[in-house]
């Protein structure tokens, strides 16, 4: 969809990109996780600097610094208002409208659990997963909602050109479909839409790149517990596993369902099934600190023996766990309600699509529970220490390579400027 904001498909048939953007992200994958992280830290930088920079237009031409020099301030929230209603109107419709964006903007926000699954290939963990987590929470609040927060202001949401790229969209609107380039285009700026749509073609490969990684990593570690087909946990000498990203890599065809005009519908499906997935993954990460964290109390860990410990607590994850129910159980409210162009006829394929993974995460869990006969584990008796004896060897064998590598000297001044704002930027 990106790719025709230059070359029409009927120049080109879709397939093309999704076979050459297929081959290169497999071919990331496999090469090893040495050059998949230098490789996503270089594209990771480039989105820093271009979602910092999309921050300063917004906040410029909100100010009135564009060439059409119109102060726009929050003249929007006011004239045609903040919330659009959304099925109904009033009070009512405005909450509908803002409950169809929070269940909508799930999907963006998966992924962030990414950081967990790294551990494992991360060199020193104990040091550089505490602090990727916890500037993940600051890059969110700067990067998704300063964003969001400056784009209210300079675009109103019953913009003309916004509703012509939204409803055209399928045909072909790709990046004009951005309500950035709308609100960027508005303000008689010409150049910058063309650049940002190579800018949005990049970062959707980053992330096709960085699932891929993911999936690959998870099917391996479900294999290595036992959890799942022993071929999966088999690795190269590099260390992949190959198995598990072949495996991963065949679901990365489904791709080829945009292709065609008809079956893109079904590609939506899959996008419903996977933000349900997503939301469930988060009830059962939720649910595991909980006991995780009742478990170190039954058994003594104290917080100050913990690399990292969750700001919000087991009352944190409490309170992320309703929240991720209540979207999981309401996601699809809209879809209970009788839409004219389907003459009043109830979405069921939508609506299955968005609650499937409901029963199908009960039915694997208590599948699981009966076919492994796993018993439920107890605090005081949950095993908090295999495998920590392995962690700590590595780290110190990572730790005397780099006394050796300095030989003993400390880090300059300016490197550890960098490390306190570019670094930790990027």
């Amino acid at each position: 969809m990106v790719i025709r904001y230059w070359i029409p498909t009927d120049k080109i048939n879709p397939g093309v990109w999704i076979t050459i953007s297929l081959v290169a992200i497999i071919a990331i994958n496999y090469f090893g996780v040495k050059f998949f992280g230098e490789f996503e830290f270089w594209l990771s930088s480039l989105k820093v600097l271009v979602i910092l920079a999309l921050i300063m237009v917004s906040l410029i031409l909100a100010c009135g610094g564009g060439p059409d020099g119109d102060p726009k301030g929050f003249r929007y929230w006011k004239e045609p208002g903040a919330f659009k209603e959304y099925i109904t109107t009033g009070p009512t419709g405005r909450f509908l409208a803002f409950w169809a964006t929070l269940t909508t903007a799930v999907f963006a926000y998966l992924g962030i659990e990414l950081v967990g699954v790294t551990v494992g290939e991360a060199q020193n963990p104990r040091k550089v997963i505490p602090k990727a987590i916890r500037l993940t929470f600051y890059r969110i609040l700067l990067f998704y909602v300063v964003l969001v927060f400056f784009l209210g202001m300079i675009l109103p949401h019953n913009d003309p050109g916004l509703a012509a790229a939204v409803s055209s969209g399928s045909k072909g609107a790709s990046a004009a479909a951005s309500p950035f380039v709308v609100a960027i285009k508005n303000s008689g700026i010409n150049a910058l839409p063309g650049i940002l749509n190579a800018c949005i073609l990049i970062f959707v490969f980053s992330a096709a790149n960085s699932d891929l990684y993911i999936a690959s990593r998870t099917l391996y570690g479900l294999a290595v517990e036992g959890n799942a087909p022993g071929i999966f946990s088999r690795t190269d000498r590099r260390g992949v596993p190959i198995y598990a990203l072949g495996l991963s890599s065949a679901f990365c065809l489904l791709a080829y369902l945009n292709v065609s005009t008809s079956s893109q519908v079904v590609f939506t499906y899959f996008v419903n099934l996977v933000t349900i997935f997503g939301i469930l993954t988060w009830i059962s990460i939720l649910i595991a600190h909980i006991y995780f964290v009742r478990a170190r109390k039954a058994q003594g860990v104290l917080d100050s023996e913990m690399p990292f410990v969750s700001p919000g607590g087991i009352w944190g994850s409490y309170i992320s766990l309703f929240f991720c129910c209540l979207i999981a159980f309401f996601k699809g409210f809209n879809y209970f309600v009788p839409d004219p162009k389907t003459y009043g006829n109830f979405d069921y394929k939508n609506f299955i699509t968005a609650y499937l993974g409901i029963p199908l995460y009960i039915i694997m869990i208590i599948g699981y529970k009966v076919i492994m006969k796993s018993e439920t584990v107890r605090p005081e008796t949950a095993d908090l220490f295999s495998g920590k004896a392995k962690i700590d060897e590595e780290e110190a064998e990572y730790l005397a390579a780099e006394a050796a590598k300095h030989h003993g000297k400390t880090r300059s001044t300016k490197q550890k400027i960098y490390d306190r704002t570019l670094g930790a930027l990027f």
